[in-house]
């Protein structure tokens, strides 16, 4: 298992691709979600995400109003005013409230610990997104050619599922 962020992030992009090609295979094809769950239940076990918090650093935190509410009841404030100080837009989609974010990452991440840990947005909660979130497994797929690129659990993931498929070449169009 890779766990260097320089590596992940290397093999990441250089296999964006290929991912990509994975991604569009599977949503092709029919295969039981449980065995990829198993996978990456394994890997997630083995990655101690405390000591990376790569995700807090260079993703975005989309937070919905109900997160909002959540956080304002942490800091006993009123949402407004949790909006106001807490959140911004996304540079990405500016129909998308994101937490603010310092140099260092998300406006919450002390070193590699969550401040707001236990009132923490159902993204965080729910990330990598390769177990649990919104959707199905495949739908939730089309975020993993980017996750990959800066996660160890999704790039290891990736690199299992592949392998336990059979994913190569004559998969991905090739000879």
């Amino acid at each position: 298992m890779i766990t260097d962020l320089v590596q992940i992030k290397t093999l990441g992009e250089k296999k964006q691709g290929e991912n990509e090609r994975f991604r569009k295979y599977l949503k092709r094809h029919n295969f039981p979600e449980l065995k990829f769950r198993r996978v990456a239940e394994d890997i997630e076990d083995q990655t101690d995400c405390r000591a990376c918090a790569n995700c807090c650093k260079v993703a975005e935190t989309d937070v919905t109003y109900r997160d909002a509410e959540k956080l304002a009841k942490h800091f006993s404030m009123p949402v407004k005013q949790f909006i106001a100080e807490y959140t911004t837009t996304s540079a990405m989609d500016e129909d998308d409230t994101i937490l603010r974010r310092r140099e260092t990452g998300c406006i919450f991440l002390e070193g590699n610990d969550c401040s707001v840990y236990e009132a923490r947005p159902a993204t965080c909660r729910d990330f990598p997104h390769l177990m649990r979130g919104a959707g199905s497994f495949e739908s939730r797929m089309w975020q993993m050619v980017d996750r990959a690129t800066y996660c160890p659990i999704v790039y290891n993931s990736l690199e299992e599922f592949k392998k336990m498929i059979g994913f190569g070449p004559k998969q991905m169009g090739m000879k």
